[in-house]
């Protein structure tokens, strides 16, 4: 059974399915049935080596996509818009996650091909699509994703279920610092993107990402594909933070999204290490820190403190009346 534990990819993406698959450009077999391309590349010959047993094979979706693997070459990613793996793969930094890299110009839904065939690579894999017409929402709705989102899921396991539900809150957190991290970089203004509890990302009032994990459980462990979105330089149809930093600095300064991407595994990988060994209270700091209704929260845990400080003054025979 697939257990949803995260449900905040909906924010808004755009247009519908068919207008989508209208303006891309994918073949379809003998039967009709849509056929995609995904390139495989690794940040070492360990992670290509890996998978050279499926160069050329076709796996299949449930709803009748095929999806062919090739092995990317630097220049395959080169149209103008396309995420670019070989920066990407260069700048990061992990033992594990992100380690490789699945890309795609357009996918039905980057979710669905990493839960459909979660064994076929190794944990900590990544896949991105430039464009994906059945991302995964709330109540199992399809939202359209367009170019200028960052859109990406990745896989891993656990094995304890009651910390599950709380992997959505060290995603959100890994990308908030994330955006920190490479707004230092490059000496931009700090943005101010916050979390939503439980697992979406606003800035000025407006959705500008969410996570999704969904998860499986086989042989005593969760299998997780956690999913991404973040709006970096589509600003309908809400903004992005591109928008927001050109709000601040005014010209055309913008964030790559292989950079983001990279920041946010090694964060994220930090951060895990941290969950799995200490729990999420290790984190829980952090986490409210970057919390939308942080000033909510802190104003209610400050009455409810002196509500009971209030309360342990009340004679015992009073308490009750």
């Amino acid at each position: 059974m697939e257990k949803v534990v995260g449900d905040g990819l909906n924010h808004g993406l755009g247009s519908s399915r068919e207008a989508a698959m209208r303006r891309a450009d994918i073949s379809r077999d003998g039967n009709g049935d849509a056929k995609f391309l995904i390139f495989m590349s690794g940040k070492s010959s360990t992670e290509t080596e890996s998978t050279k047993d499926l160069i050329g094979r076709e796996l299949k979706l449930s709803n009748g996509s095929a999806i062919k693997l090739a092995i990317q070459s630097h220049d395959d990613a080169a149209q103008n818009g396309s995420f670019q793996g070989k920066l990407y793969l260069e700048r990061l930094e992990t033992v594990q996650f992100g380690r490789l890299l699945l890309w795609s110009p357009h996918l039905p839904s980057t979710q669905t091909f990493l839960s459909e065939n979660f064994r076929a690579f190794a944990l900590g894999t990544v896949c991105i699509a430039d464009v994906q017409f059945q991302g995964k929402g709330r109540a199992g709705n399809s939202w359209a994703s367009p170019l200028g989102c960052l859109m990406f899921s990745f896989t891993l396991q656990m094995e304890n279920g009651r910390m599950v539900p709380f992997l959505q809150y060290v995603v959100t957190l890994a990308m908030i610092e994330a955006i920190a991290n490479v707004s230092s970089e490059k000496d931009f203004p700090s943005l101010e993107v916050k979390i939503k509890w439980p697992n979406d990302l606003y800035a000025n009032g407006l959705k500008i990402g969410g996570v999704l994990c969904t998860s499986t459980y086989s042989a005593n462990k969760f299998n997780i594909v956690v999913g991404v979105g973040l709006n970096v330089g589509n600003s309908n149809p809400t903004t992005c933070l591109d928008a927001l930093l050109q709000e601040l600095v005014g010209g055309t300064s913008s964030f790559r999204k292989e950079e983001l991407l990279a920041s946010f595994f090694g964060k994220f990988e930090e951060l895990f290490n941290i969950f799995i060994n200490q729990g999420f209270s290790a984190l829980e700091a952090s986490y409210y820190q970057n919390w939308l209704h942080r000033s909510i929260f802190h104003l209610t845990v400050v009455k409810m403190l002196s509500w009971k400080k209030n309360w342990r003054k009340v004679p015992q025979c009073q308490r009750s009346h």
